[in-house]
């Protein structure tokens, strides 16, 4: 996970981790030898879903962001394999506006809300060798790096989740009946409203719902709190921006509802690991 991902932050002692969105990172990445890296790792928590699934024994455990996961959890780590994914990449064009995961129907497995931030299920025998190929299709593609290589990449990773949704159906229906409209709801203001000056309390008063109510639901159900959802919508704007226009960093940041250029600067280094700048001219590279 550490070339996948790097720690942010930690909550009570936990690290907390993010998925990279510098341009040399890939959208997805596989990972094996997860005895060496999940489990000695220790508790901790990720913002970004992802599979663990063990062929030996047809099992997939599906990790939910914002949870905190204990590896001891899991059986038979030396024989897994685990996938990673920026959920943002799931979009059109393989970059989307923003992570929606209520509004994408591939995501709602990993917002199963289990004890312990992990959904195990099992992968009928007859569906284990088309795992095997769509995971070992993913490796290939990130090892060959060929030309369209990270959109080949995702489109496999988007059977596998297909797949993975067939069997959380029940989950999923569970999911669309016990308040994810709520949420659905939120983001959706968000989405609509990021470019302005926009606060928890403007989010939670077009909802008709108290700032700490809306707060408990979504950190619940997220891990992140609604201001940390507004920053991200906003970053994953000016990424868009910053990539496909020539407009000046100050433009930029006006156009995502920062109007203070330094500001937005700071933000967007804190996310990526780069300024503003230096993530264009990287863009421009890869």
């Amino acid at each position: 996970m550490t070339q996948a991902a790097r720690v942010i932050s930690h909550r009570d002692g936990v690290p907390v981790y993010r998925y990279r969105t510098d341009p040399a990172a890939s959208p997805v990445s596989v990972h094996r030898h997860l005895h060496d890296d999940v489990g000695e790792r220790g508790r901790h928590i990720h913002d970004f879903p992802a599979l663990l699934y063990i062929p030996a024994a047809g099992l997939v455990y599906v990790a939910a962001p914002g949870e905190v996961l204990d590896p001891g959890q899991l059986d038979d780590l030396d024989d897994g394999v685990a996938v990673f994914f920026d959920p943002a990449a799931l979009g059109e064009d393989g970059r989307s506006p923003w992570p929606a995961w209520r509004a994408h129907p591939l995501l709602f497995p990993f917002l199963h809300g289990q004890s312990g931030g992990l959904l195990r299920l099992e992968v009928p025998a007859a569906r284990r060798s088309a795992w095997d190929a769509a995971i070992g299709s993913i490796e290939s593609e990130l090892a060959g790096r060929q030309a369209g290589y990270q959109q080949a990449a995702l489109a496999h990773l988007t059977l596998l989740l297909i797949d993975l949704a067939r069997l959380a159906v029940d989950v999923v229906g569970d999911l669309r009946r016990s308040g994810e409209p709520l949420l659905a709801e939120a983001f959706a203001v968000i989405d609509r409203r990021h470019a302005e000056p926009l606060s928890l309390r403007d989010v939670a008063r077009e909802l008709g719902m108290t700032p700490g109510h809306l707060t408990t639901i979504v950190r619940r159900r997220t891990g992140r709190t609604v201001q940390e959802w507004i920053i991200e919508r906003r970053m994953a704007e000016a990424r868009g921006m910053l990539a496909e226009t020539d407009l000046p960093v100050r433009e930029v940041a006006r156009r995502v509802g920062v109007p203070d250029p330094g500001y937005f600067s700071r933000l967007f280094s804190r996310r990526h690991g780069a300024s503003p700048r230096e993530w264009r001219g990287r863009q421009v590279r890869a």
